[in-house]
């Protein structure tokens, strides 16, 4: 960024958007659809299976084809809304997405449902790190942007078990099509909110250029990492596909951060990710994000499949989590983190989850809902309250301006690679404990109610497994946050000052060492 840019970026600061709170819901309507996009269509998978007989091999990629055009494409939705204006990229994203959508809830076959579900991922791809760049961009007083951040955050953490419980109503009471019809009538609503309240500053300087061959590469790649861990959910560890899929995904991120150096206008400057506060804040990002999946899947199947409840009453019972971790993200943005800074509040939320991950793994097929899941999900939904607000706020912290875009990005796929590394390793994890309980304890009966039993207890036991591994990721996300999160500038909640900024931009372009921490005014 020029000197000049760099002063109107920090008297931007200075004058806040009146209509910036609007602004935040409208974001918030964003985030929110996209979100819960992850868990509402699982909802409706069988009775969409059912409706267009499509197969269990094929099924997958109903949630395949989102991830992988999601995934790969972030990091160039995120740049595209550096280059053509957030709020322009916004109501693009809104409009492809609700398009999108529309086509996947009148789809006729397989084929058509698949087609659909990729389109949303590309559009979904825009919309995700535009809506959090808005945020970035739009809230400057300290204490608003931890506000502000606080509900992102809580929507981030919350959006898929609200999926599960709508998910659960539309397909229990309208119809499987119209988990895709309602996101047509969010994004209306977004739309006419964008259209009103976003605004794009006005551009200082030359406009910048796309970095084509770092696109390419980083879209291959992201692209190979997402269907190698997706293939290891469906093929296993053993397939030449996955291993050939993870190891291009490698070469092709060296290739990636090589011309990174080297561009004379990178897709991702480096700074922004080597950065240690932000690094920090990626790695946990992905980390809850690995984590949550064994959350929200196996407690599912555990609440439907052993204790018997329906679809809405499933989705009721994540409300308490939501509830708590809304709460949680409020207290931790304008209360803990101003004070403590995230090296205390995402360890502490780390190690808050472990023990909601340990308190899982005392389920039996005996267990019962008050007694014993309902203080696992108070506990894990206060932690994933620490942990994203923090996480997001801190990594989208003192960006310059040019840059809002892809560094907001650099959230969204990290959250979406521990989403994939999560299903990938749990699922292999949880079916290799379920056939290993199985041999041994073969039932002595082959009565219907025996097999049963059997099969209950397998399933059981394959899920507190699981458990017992996603409590080792965020007891490893604990010890990493502590080691990796600065001690000193914990402006999580922070904007930096216009000197610091112009400071910032100075030296950003040469810069492998990290920028000015904000100073901290309690």
């Amino acid at each position: 960024m020029s000197q000049t840019s760099s002063i109107s970026g920090a008297s931007d600061t200075q004058v806040p958007d009146p209509r910036r709170w609007l602004t935040l819901a409208t974001v918030a309507l964003a985030q929110l659809m996209v979100v819960l996009d992850a868990t509402v269509v699982n909802i409706a998978l069988p009775a969409a299976q059912k409706d267009l007989d499509f197969t269990n091999g094929e099924r997958q990629w109903i949630v395949t084809a989102y991830s992988l055009a999601f995934g790969s494409l972030l990091l160039l939705g995120g740049r595209m809304s550096d280059l053509i204006g957030r709020k322009r990229a916004f109501i693009i994203g809104l409009i492809g997405f609700a398009a999108a959508s529309a086509l996947g809830g009148a789809a006729q076959s397989f084929g058509m449902l698949v087609g659909a579900r990729a389109l949303q991922g590309v559009f979904g791809a825009l919309l995700a790190p535009t809506a959090l760049s808005v945020l970035t961009t739009t809230f400057t007083i300290p204490k608003e942007r931890a506000r502000a951040f606080g509900v992102f955050g809580a929507i981030a953490g919350a959006g898929g078990a609200i999926g599960l419980l709508l998910g659960g109503f539309l397909t229990q009471d309208l119809s499987w099509r119209w988990n895709l019809y309602i996101n047509v009538v969010i994004a209306i609503i977004a739309v006419i909110g964008a259209t009103i309240f976003v605004h794009t500053p006005k551009r200082q300087g030359a406009r910048p250029k796309l970095d084509v061959p770092g696109t390419l590469l980083v879209s291959a790649a992201l692209f190979s990492l997402v269907y190698g861990f997706s293939n290891a959910e469906s093929d296993g560890w053993n397939s030449p596909l996955t291993w050939g899929f993870l190891g291009g995904a490698g070469v092709l991120l060296i290739g990636f951060v090589i011309w990174q150096r080297a561009a004379s206008h990178p897709l991702l400057p480096l700074h922004i990710v080597v950065n240690r506060n932000r690094g920090a804040s990626y790695a946990s990002v992905t980390i809850a994000g690995a984590g949550m999946f064994g959350i929200f899947l196996f407690l599912t199947y555990y609440i439907e499949e052993i204790l018997r409840f329906d679809p809405i009453k499933t989705g009721v019972s994540f409300l308490p989590m939501i509830g708590m971790l809304v709460l949680a993200a409020q207290l931790s943005t304008n209360v803990f983190l101003p004070r403590f800074g995230p090296k205390i509040m995402v360890p502490f939320g780390m190690t808050l989850a472990t023990v909601g991950m340990f308190l899982l793994t005392r389920l039996s097929v005996d267990s019962t809902y008050a007694g014993n899941i309902l203080p696992a999900l108070l506990v894990l939904g206060f932690a994933m309250g620490s942990i994203m607000p923090a996480s997001i706020q801190t990594a989208t912290l003192g960006v310059d301006r040019e840059h809002a875009g892809v560094a907001s990005a650099m959230v969204n796929t990290s959250q979406q690679v521990g989403g994939s590394i999560g299903t990938a390793l749990l699922n292999t994890i949880a079916a290799t404990a379920l056939t290993s309980y199985l041999t041994a304890h073969a039932p002595t009966s082959h009565t219907a109610a025996a097999i049963a039993q059997a099969t209950a207890n397998a399933a059981v036991h394959s899920y507190t497994t699981a458990y017992w591994f996603g409590a080792a990721f965020f007891a490893f996300g604990a010890i990493l946050s502590a080691l990796l999160f600065r001690r000193r500038g914990h402006g999580g909640s922070h904007v930096a000052a216009p000197g610091q900024e112009t400071h910032h931009a100075q030296h950003s372009a040469a810069e492998p060492a990290e920028p000015a921490e904000p100073v901290i005014a309690h």
